[in-house]
């Protein structure tokens, strides 16, 4: 896998997405799913909130988020008036457990902090979503050395997300490493960035150990 050695040491700032990149995005969805459960319970006293529990993991580990709540409904007769508080958990639970870092991630980032490297998240979807997410990261001092950048935030004040982070921060496009969770990330106008799926920081090693970055 990769470490902080195979980084170009000419970058000057890392740039993280937030979920399947920090931590397990199922990380925070399972507690949501609990919270529900049990708020739930609490409310109508049925259905048990260990089997809705069980029942929400099941369904997401094989279908994903998509519907959730309506294979929910279908299986325990939930009321649909209950959809509102099952999007507002997501939006503002009170996690019972702490987010975890990736340890490769918390590695990387401790020691890209110690050479003096910039630590930005750049994080696109819900604002206020991504944000609860954060404050429950268990950073292990990080935090101050972390700025955050809400994409969709960004642009609906009428900046073009990455070249107001660059901005801000005296970065040009080659300055920066982007890194994500795989598959296309949304950067948009990033000519010149590279780019490195979080996923080869927890893969086994390689023969060669010289990391592969898409330029965007």
């Amino acid at each position: 896998m990769l470490t902080y050695a195979d980084i170009d040491g000419g970058k000057k700032a890392l740039l993280f997405e937030v979920d399947d990149v920090l931590f397990p995005k199922k990380d925070y969805l399972l507690q949501v799913y609990y919270l529900f459960a049990h708020l739930l319970e609490y409310t109508e006293t049925v259905p048990p909130a260990a089997e809705l529990t069980v029942f929400l993991k099941t369904a997401y580990e094989h279908h994903g988020e998509a519907g959730l709540f309506d294979r929910a409904a279908e299986a325990f007769a939930i009321d649909t008036k209950y959809r509102t508080q099952f999007e507002r958990i997501h939006l503002t639970a009170q996690l019972p457990a702490k987010l975890l870092l990736y340890q490769a991630m918390l590695d990387l980032m401790r020691t890209a902090g110690r050479h003096g490297k910039q630590l930005l998240i750049f994080t696109d979807g819900d604002p206020t979503l991504q944000l609860n997410k954060l404050r429950h990261v268990e950073w292990n001092g990080l935090d101050r050395l972390v700025k955050v950048y809400f994409q969709a935030e960004l642009r609906a004040k009428g900046h073009e997300p990455l070249d107001y982070l660059l901005q801000e921060n005296g970065l040009q496009t080659g300055d920066v490493l982007y890194i994500h969770a795989g598959g296309s990330p949304n950067l948009a106008a990033a000519n010149g960035v590279d780019r490195l799926a979080a996923g080869r920081f927890f893969e086994p090693p390689t023969i060669s150990s010289t990391p592969q970055t898409d330029n965007i």
